[in-house]
C-alpha cells in the first residue's frame, strides 16, 4: 500500500466514522491531517498552510451579514411579505416555500438553516390549505437547491474557491451560469412535482384557497386605529429594515460590480449594522455556522494533505473510464449522489471537487462538471435519513408523519437511482 492509498483509506474511515455517536467529521479531519502529515513527513506548519483561510473569510462574512438580518427580523418580514402577496391563490400558495427557499439559500443561508425555516412554512401551509405534504416539502427543498450555487451561498463559495485553487479554468461567466443551472434544476423538479400532484388529483389550481376555519385575513391583523405607540414601533422597525437592506445591497453591488472581496464586505457590513442598530453581538456570533466552518475547514485541510501526497491522482486513475470522460463524470455523479444520501452533501461536494481536474483535462466543460457533481450531491437530500428529512418530519403534524416518512423514503430512493443520471445528462454538457 502506497502513502497515497493510506490517505484514501483514512478518508473512507472518516466518512464511515460519522455513523458513530460522538464523532465529529470536522474535528476528525483536522486530526487526520495532522496524523497523516506527521506519519508521511509533512511538517505541522505545512499542514496548517492547507487550511482554507479565504473560504473562512467568505463563509463567515456572508453568513454574518444574513445572521444580523435574521436577528433583527428583516428576513421574517420578507417572508411575511411573500405570504401577503399570494392572497390565498392556490398555485402561488404552493410556490411560497419554493421562492422562500431559493431566496434564503441564494443570499447565503446555510441549507440546514434554510430548511429549518422553510419546512415549517411548507408543512404549515400544507395543513392550513389542504395541500399534499410531500409536494410542499419537495417545493421547499427544491427552492433551497435552486439558490445553492449563488455566489453568496455555501456551495457557490466552495465551487468558486476550489475551482480557482485547482486551476479548473472556469470562464468569467461561471458564477452566473452555475446559478442559472441550479435555478433550472430546482424549477424543473418543482414543475414536475406540481404536474405529478395534478395528475394524481390533488393539485393546486388557479382557484383561491380558504384556510381551515374559513379565516382569510392576516394573523397579524389588529384594530384600524392603532394609535401612536404602534406608529412609533413601526418607525424603528422601518429604520432597521432600511439599514439592513441597504447593507445587503451595498455588499452585492461592491462584490459583483467592483469585484471586491465579498467575505470582508459582509463582515464589515455586519459589524456596522450591529453598531448602528445597537444589537448585542453575542447572539449574532453564537448563530454563526461554526459547525459548517469546522467541517469544511477540516475536510479541506485534510484534502490538502491528500493532494500533496498524490492521492487524488490515484483516485482519478482508479475511476477513469478509458476513452470517455463523460462516463467518468457520470460515475463521479453517482458516487456523490449515493454518498450524500446518508452523509453531509457539502462534505461530499468538497471531497469530490479535487477529482474534477482530470475529467476537465479530458475534455469535459469545467462549468458542466461542477454543476453535475454539485447537483448530484444535493438532489438526493429529500430523504428521511438525513438532516433535511428530519427537519421536514419534525415540522409535520404528528398524525401525518408515518405516511410522510414512507413518501420521503421512496422519493429519496428514486432520486438516488435516477437523479445523478438526469443531472449528468442535462448539465454535464454545459
Amino acid at each position: 500500500m502506497t502513502i497515497a492509498d493510506l490517505s484514501i483509506l483514512v478518508l473512507l474511515l472518516l466518512f464511515a466514522a460519522t455513523a458513530l455517536r460522538g464523532f465529529n467529521l470536522g474535528l476528525g479531519a483536522f486530526a487526520a491531517a495532522f496524523l497523516v502529515g506527521t506519519a508521511t513527513g509533512i511538517p505541522s506548519d505545512e499542514v496548517t498552510g492547507f487550511f482554507p483561510a479565504d473560504f473562512f473569510i467568505l463563509i463567515v462574512g456572508v453568513t454574518a451579514l444574513f445572521t444580523v438580518a435574521k436577528i433583527n427580523g428583516t428576513l421574517d418580514w420578507m417572508l411575511d411579505g411573500l405570504l401577503r402577496l399570494v392572497r390565498g391563490r392556490a398555485l402561488l400558495v404552493a410556490l411560497v416555500p419554493f421562492v422562500a427557499g431559493a431566496l434564503l439559500a441564494a443570499f447565503g443561508t446555510l441549507p440546514a438553516a434554510a430548511t429549518a425555516i422553510v419546512a415549517p412554512i411548507a408543512l404549515g401551509l400544507s395543513a392550513r390549505y389542504g395541500l399534499p405534504p410531500l409536494m410542499m416539502a419537495v417545493l421547499g427543498i427544491m427552492g433551497i437547491l435552486s439558490g445553492l450555487l449563488s455566489p453568496l451561498a455555501v456551495y457557490g463559495v466552495t465551487a468558486h474557491q476550489q475551482s480557482a485553487s485547482m486551476g479548473l479554468g472556469m470562464p468569467d461567466h461561471a458564477p452566473v451560469t452555475l446559478l442559472v443551472g441550479s435555478l433550472t434544476a430546482g424549477a424543473v423538479v418543482c414543475a414536475g412535482a406540481l404536474t405529478v400532484t395534478r395528475f394524481l388529483g390533488a393539485p393546486p389550481t388557479g382557484r383561491s384557497l380558504v384556510p381551515a376555519g374559513g379565516h382569510t385575513g392576516s394573523a397579524a391583523g389588529g384594530p384600524a386605529h392603532a394609535g401612536r405607540a404602534p406608529d412609533r414601533a413601526e418607525a424603528p422597525a422601518l429604520s432597521v429594515r432600511v439599514v439592513t437592506l441597504t447593507g445587503m445591497a451595498t455588499v452585492l453591488v461592491l462584490s459583483v460590480g467592483f469585484d471586491m472581496n465579498i467575505g470582508y464586505l459582509g463582515l464589515t457590513a455586519a459589524c456596522l449594522q450591529l453598531l448602528i442598530l445597537r444589537i448585542e453581538p453575542a447572539p449574532a456570533v453564537a448563530r454563526m455556522p461554526w459547525g459548517i466552518v469546522l467541517l469544511i475547514g477540516g475536510l479541506l485541510t485534510y484534502i490538502g494533505v491528500m493532494q500533496d501526497l498524490g492521492a487524488f491522482e490515484r483516485i482519478s486513475d482508479l475511476l477513469t473510464i478509458e476513452g470517455s470522460a463523460m462516463l467518468t463524470l457520470l460515475l463521479l455523479c453517482y458516487i456523490a449522489g449515493i454518498t450524500s444520501f446518508a452523509a453531509s452533501s457539502i462534505a461530499v461536494f468538497v471531497t469530490a471537487m479535487p477529482l474534477l481536474p482530470a475529467v476537465v483535462e479530458a475534455g469535459v466543460s469545467p462549468v458542466g462538471a461542477v454543476l453535475a457533481v454539485a447537483l448530484s450531491s444535493v438532489v438526493v437530500d429529500i430523504n428521511p435519513l438525513g438532516i433535511t428529512g428530519g427537519l421536514i418530519l419534525g415540522a409535520a403534524p404528528e398524525e401525518t408523519r408515518p405516511t410522510l416518512f414512507r413518501q420521503l423514503l421512496l422519493y429519496g430512493l428514486v432520486s438516488v437511482a435516477v437523479g445523478p443520471l438526469i443531472v449528468w445528462a442535462v448539465f454535464g454538457w454545459w
